[in-house]
């Protein structure tokens, strides 16, 4: 299976639908009054941890993923039809960025963890809802809102308790394969493996879970050999397993165990900060004794452990004392380490409506949340639409505000790609561009 962990892809919510404005016209009473259905819901697109996935394969080739848009009312006081939501199966460990603010949005590392990342719009409330006593007969309806649009990275991290690390053919998929079911490619050549490979470890009625990742090389910082492809992997393991080739029959032991130390170092995530212990692998080796004897003289406090594992020597008191360690160590949840955090004490501000912009040579603009979900649901082809939605600014002191920021009477003022000329006798004139 091909081992996808990293994609880009568009996301589009379902709009809500419109609702209705019409009127029953029934056989004995021609002025039985409004009977606008509402708009149905938009589709949400929602992100949900299926533990059966190990890859992003399944969104390798859709480059859009786009829910349906709710139903517009209808007559007789009938709904517009929902849409159902679009659930993503992911693996756990993923996580999902907003391109567009550079910010993570979900970090799915729960079974059964589900987040809505884009959320649908909400159905329009149809002409019924807004008969009163002074207006028996409105004619006016509401337009449902958009749905959420976003382009984003969805990034897979594993989540491994141990993550083995080491240069390549140190004997790390050969540990795996004894210490727990995993079947890792196993050869005696650089780069078998390619991709990650996750391993349950069953130890003292306990469990954890245990990664084979791809070998590391000098430079693997900078994106040489597998690079940040094999250094993102260990961004979540709450213990690092280094693995050496004591026996040292092509490389010195104490210089990759530098070599390694220096590359978790230089990436970004404080790597090099983790607990870790050392296994010295391969002690049947002729050069095993010597080499093992340099390095603890040169490194008296590291915790080293010495074994063969293609015999599974010396493996048992390594697994009990990770299992310890394990109880001690809380979880990495997984944030933008390049963002420092500061504690502060917040007082609650109320927000803004809107917020009046001068753009020069009389024009102007005006921005808000709630000013543009306003003008989402107004429908601008419809008159008793627009005077409700210029009634609406009028009650915001939006036309109060353009004034005291000096906007006159011809001025051009814009509220999104929708243009009207400012009249400055408290009355606006809507032209639509």
């Amino acid at each position: 299976m091909q081992f996808i962990d990293k994609v880009k892809i568009k996301l589009k919510a379902g709009n809500g639908g419109n609702g209705l404005a019409s009127f029953a016209h029934l056989k004995y009473n021609p002025l039985a009054g409004p009977d606008g259905g509402d708009g149905g819901d938009g589709g949400s697109i929602i992100f949900e941890v299926d533990t059966n996935k190990s890859t992003l394969l399944d969104l390798r080739y859709s480059k859009q993923i786009k829910a349906m848009d709710g139903e517009n009312g209808k007559t007789n006081n009938m709904y517009g039809q929902s849409r159902e939501d679009i659930v993503v199966k992911v693996p756990l460990g993923t996580i999902v960025k907003d391109i567009a603010s550079d910010e993570i949005i979900a970090d799915l590392n729960e079974v059964g963890q589900r987040e809505v990342i884009c959320q649908g719009g909400k159905g329009g409330l149809g002409n019924r809802h807004f008969a009163s006593g002074r207006n028996s007969a409105p004619e006016y309806a509401k337009m449902g809102t958009l749905g959420e649009e976003k382009e984003v990275i969805v990034e897979l991290k594993l989540l491994a308790d141990v993550g083995l690390v080491g240069f390549p053919s140190v004997g790390k998929s050969t540990l795996l394969s004894v210490v727990s079911k995993a079947r890792p490619e196993i050869a005696d050549y650089p780069f078998t493996t390619l991709v990650p490979q996750l391993g349950m470890v069953y130890i003292g009625g306990e469990s954890f879970v245990m990664a084979d990742l791809p070998g590391l090389i000098e430079g693997a910082s900078e994106g040489k050999g597998l690079g940040h492809d094999f250094l993102k992997h260990i961004e979540r393991c709450r213990i690092i397993l280094h693995v050496i080739d004591m026996a040292g029959e092509e490389r010195d032991p104490l210089e990759d165990y530098e070599i390694i130390n220096n590359e978790l170092k230089q990436y970004p995530g404080n790597l090099d900060k983790r607990p870790m212990l050392v296994i010295a692998n391969k002690m049947d080796g002729d050069m095993a004794l010597e080499n093992l004897r340099r390095f603890k003289e040169k490194y008296p406090d590291v915790e080293i452990y010495e074994t063969i594992t293609l015999i599974n020597e010396g493996l048992t008191p390594v697994l009990y004392r990770l299992k310890d360690m394990l109880k001690e160590i809380p979880l990495f949840p997984l944030y933008d380490e390049k963002k420092s955090v500061e504690v502060k004490e917040y007082t609650y501000e109320k927000p803004v409506d809107f917020e009046v912009f001068n753009e020069g040579g009389g024009l102007w603009r005006v921005e808000g949340e709630k000013i543009e979900r306003l003008f989402n649901q107004t429908n601008f082809q419809d008159d008793d639409s627009v005077l409700r939605f210029s009634r609406t600014l009028s009650k915001m002191k939006v036309d109060d505000a353009l004034r005291q920021k000096g906007c006159k009477n011809g001025d051009r003022v814009y509220i999104k790609d929708y243009g009207f000329d400012f009249m400055d006798d408290d009355e606006e004139d809507f032209d639509e561009d």
